[in-house]
């Protein structure tokens, strides 16, 4: 009969913590398949959304006489990890000579190439890099810095100025002005940092207006081209990115460096696109951590209901 009842009471302390820890490890499981099931719907997502490829490109099997002959000078040439022409001389919109080193050294730098009376496409890529910026978290001024360069000689500081305005209208932010330049200069200087910058144009005499390519430059505080993002809307997440990598980790919080490991960069769209292999491993060492951890409460808790302090005797038959 003694026997009997130590039986039922070691069945009775293991019970709980058992099945609690079969039922716990069940679900978890479940979870990290949900997990790495949305890993892989998120890269398929990215790979199956399009995005801009820098210049301009035909179809294949396209005659090159079917595209606009201005348009196939244009385009970017991704010259990353070189440096641009800091002593080359400019104006700002106050009218100072200036160099372009004077907005390298301390922070990174978005540039753009634009001309301030273009029509159409230069006012949209600004447009699309102010709308970005002003969702981040960063300020410019105090974590990079803003420059406008034109590309057309016949710019001046009046015209900068006036685009300048413009802008700092739909940027408010602390500092602003102190973090945008437009720069005007003359045509040696806009063609050492154009064919530095890898920025190629041309001028159609039919439209009497310049063709370009649209996108921006982020630039390390040395002044080395870091990352190129093409079109006229630019993901806040990948100016984030592309700062906090011109950086060198100086911007950003460990959340930034963690989500790096998981996003890379990618040339040919100009985009940050998920590594899927990092990303797995990344959750693959999480979720071994974390079950380790999980079993390992449960086997104290388990080993706890099972100690002589905290059993209960069975009840009196008598």
């Amino acid at each position: 009969m003694q026997r009997t009842q130590r039986r039922t009471q070691r069945r009775t302390a293991r019970k709980p913590g058992t099945g609690l820890l079969l039922r716990a490890v069940a679900v978890f499981l479940f979870s990290v398949f949900f997990s790495v099931s949305s890993v892989f719907s998120v890269s398929l997502s990215a790979q199956m959304t399009g995005a801009p490829a820098p210049g301009f490109k035909r179809e294949i099997g396209q005659p090159a006489s079917a595209i606009p002959a201005p348009l196939r000078e244009i385009g970017f040439d991704q010259n990353i990890g070189d440096l641009v022409p800091l002593d080359a001389p400019f104006r700002d919109e106050a009218g100072a000579m200036v160099r372009l080193g004077d907005y390298f050294g301390r922070r990174p730098v978005v540039m753009v190439f634009a001309y301030y009376d273009c029509p159409m496409l230069c006012t949209l890529s600004i447009n699309g890099l102010a709308s970005a910026l002003n969702i981040l978290s960063l300020d410019a001024g105090r974590d990079f810095e803003v420059v406008i360069v034109s590309f057309n000689p016949h710019d001046t500081p009046a015209t900068a100025t006036a685009k300048k305005a413009t802008y700092l209208s739909r940027y408010k932010r602390p500092g602003a002005e102190a973090g945008w330049h437009f720069l005007s200069g003359d045509r040696a200087s806009i063609d050492r940092v154009t064919k530095a910058a890898g920025f190629r144009y041309t001028w159609d005499e039919a439209t009497k207006q310049f063709a370009h390519p649209a996108g921006v430059m982020v630039l390390t505080p040395e002044g080395r081209l870091a990352r190129y993002l093409f079109g006229i809307e630019y993901g806040p997440r990948d100016l984030r990115f592309a700062l906090v990598e011109a950086s060198a980790g100086t911007l950003g919080s460990r959340i930034d460096s963690l989500l790096l490991y998981c996003y890379h960069y990618d040339p040919i769209t100009g985009r940050y696109g998920l590594a899927i292999m990092r990303a797995i491993r990344l959750t693959g060492a999480a979720t071994v951590l974390a079950l380790g951890t999980f079993i390992m409460i449960m086997i104290r808790r388990d080993r706890g209901a099972r100690a002589p302090g905290t059993q209960h005797s069975a009840p009196s038959t008598r």
